[in-house]
């Protein structure tokens, strides 16, 4: 027993408290209790250095954030979801320094997000606080997780604006595989594509998401959120956002998943968004939004209940039609006329290219044998001897197939 490394018991029908004993096994590396009945506190006799995966999700266990769990010195794996936990997060939270998996979901932690998972927790990659009472406004420090690429705080209290300062989050500025320190590791769910979805340790690596749904959060998007150009999920649905919808949305071309539903977005559907090729699940309804929706690649292709709650919105799939000289249509005819004109500056500029490029490979080439006799003089007379080569290899085929015919 204590020469156990790797103990799953998840999936059973195990009741009561979580034996002390289990705490005890020196070399024990990966230890799962998930989806049991078990109950109570977690008991504070952690003495297993190696503990590195914890997964004590799905059961019934109360009390406050276990903060023994953070005296493990190996701990990189942490999953408490769907539990019975309450109140803040303690401070010794910032003694999980390895921690790269985070999942506190479905609890009743309260409190603000602390600053200290900004400023300690910097390894962490995947962060999913779900389904929690947690309020005020999202710190600012979260910036500095340059590993990040899952962050889920959807469904709870949260304040304030969505912070600018998510463009430096280089975690998800590019599409990286980050590697795992061991072969097995913790399932995450995730709701992608109006759906929850469950993500294993391999399929999470290539995850890149943030989820703020349905909270209290207000004040518009910042323009640089678009930086984040390995985003593939977005989703702030169910808040009180409001402004205009980024213009260089067409930017983030890895998007599948985007929802802006049931917020106060104002203005014109960006002509951009069109450019978002990968995008399968879109909902703008029960916006302020207004003009010409973009027929543009896979857009006819939505069913227009994503649109409904704008009644400004016009043009298909919808039955409004688009008024003739509307200050939307302007502006489209004012953008494809733009568009226009640069496209004919870029040929402008191609043909002036080509014809200087000829001019002086040209020049380059005859102006030198015109000005420099001796360059002339072996330029030609390289080619009169490649002609009398070639006029002596056919006469010397020719005399030997008239040979041949005479003989036969």
């Amino acid at each position: 027993m204590f020469k156990l490394i790797h103990l799953d018991l998840s999936g059973n029908k195990l009741n009561g408290i979580i034996l002390s004993s289990l705490g005890k096994i020196h070399r024990l590396y990966y230890l799962s209790l998930s989806k049991n009945q078990l109950s109570g506190k977690v008991h504070d006799q952690w003495m297993g250095e190696n503990i590195g995966s914890l997964d004590l999700s799905e059961n019934n266990l109360s009390d406050v954030f276990p903060a023994s769990l953070c005296s493990l010195p190996n701990l990189f794996e942490l999953k408490l979801s769907n539990n019975n936990f309450f109140g803040k997060l303690p401070f010794s939270l910032k003694n999980c320094k390895k921690l790269f998996f985070l999942d506190l979901g479905e609890n009743k932690f309260s409190g603000s997000i602390p600053k200290l998972i900004g400023e300690s927790l910097l390894s962490l990659r995947e962060l999913r606080m779900r389904a929690n009472q947690f309020e005020g406004n999202i710190t600012k420090k979260l910036y500095h997780l340059q590993e990040l690429h899952v962050l889920d705080f959807a469904q709870n209290n949260l304040s304030g604006p969505v912070p600018a300062c998510f463009n430096n989050l280089n975690g998800m500025k590019s599409i990286n595989h980050f590697g795992y320190p061991q072969l097995e590791s913790f399932d995450m769910d995730l709701v992608q594509k109006g759906r929850e979805l469950t993500y294993n340790h391999f399929m999470i690596q290539f995850v890149i998401m943030i989820d703020l749904s349905s909270n209290n959060l207000s004040g518009d998007i910042s323009e640089e959120i678009t930086n984040l150009l390995a985003l593939v999920a977005f989703n702030v649905s169910n808040n009180h956002l409001t402004g205009k919808i980024p213009k260089k949305i067409g930017d983030m071309r890895y998007l599948e998943t985007l929802d802006l539903s049931s917020n106060n977005f104002s203005g014109q559907i960006p002509p951009g968004m069109s450019s978002l090729t990968f995008l399968t699940h879109l909902n703008l309804s029960y916006n302020n939004l207004s003009g010409p929706i973009s027929l543009g690649n896979q857009f006819p292709t939505f069913n227009e209940s994503i649109y409904e709650g704008n009644p400004g919105l016009c043009g298909s799939p919808l039955l409004t039609k688009c008024e003739a000289g509307t200050d939307e249509e302007d502006g489209d005819h004012r953008d494809h006329n733009g568009d226009d004109k640069e496209d004919k500056y870029e040929k402008l500029g191609l043909f002036v290219s080509i014809t200087l490029g000829f001019i002086i490979g040209f020049w380059s080439v005859c102006g030198s044998l015109v000005i420099k006799t001796t360059w002339r003089d072996a330029y030609f007379g390289f080619f009169k001897k490649v002609r009398d080569w070639i006029i002596v290899l056919i006469e010397v085929n020719l005399n030997r197939v008239q040979r041949t015919i005479a003989r036969d």
